[in-house]
């Protein structure tokens, strides 16, 4: 397993907690970095002038504060700096015009999170062993 740079863009604090917990108990080291809204995330984007900062994998909400993370997605792929880092989305929307517009704008996967606390965990480290196991990841993109 190898360890992730990871952002995650989620703005409900019981997810948050969540989320890093799950990736806490994994046998990683893995960095997760939070920003708690759109304009916030779009700003750190726009912020980053050394590619060595770019996360591995974005774990983005879709109902955040400020801007969606539809608009953060779209803003994430128009970029070609950007393009190529892989984001989840991760959503409590089971929607179907949320799911479309999400791979439209071409997001790596689609994960609706489980009500379920422990199964929510569980999504989370299924997501933790795909990313870090199986997917060749690299925080070295465009810059």
């Amino acid at each position: 397993m190898k360890e992730l740079n990871i952002l995650l863009i989620e703005d409900n604090e019981g997810d948050i907690l969540l989320t890093k917990e799950a990736f806490e108990e994994s046998k990683i080291a893995n960095r997760i970095q939070t920003i708690k809204d759109g304009r916030a995330a779009i700003d750190y984007f726009e912020s980053m002038t050394d590619q060595q900062q770019f996360p591995n994998l974005v774990l983005l909400d879709i109902n955040l504060p400020k801007i969606s993370g539809h608009d953060v997605l779209s803003f994430m792929r128009q970029s070609e700096r950007f393009k190529g880092i892989p984001v989840v989305m991760l959503s409590t929307s089971s929607a179907e015009k949320d799911i479309l517009q999400s791979y439209q704008n071409n997001v790596n996967c689609y994960i609706t999170k489980p009500i379920d606390i422990d199964e929510f965990i569980k999504a989370i480290r299924k997501i933790e062993v795909f990313w870090s196991d199986y997917v060749a990841v690299t925080g070295k993109l465009r810059a």
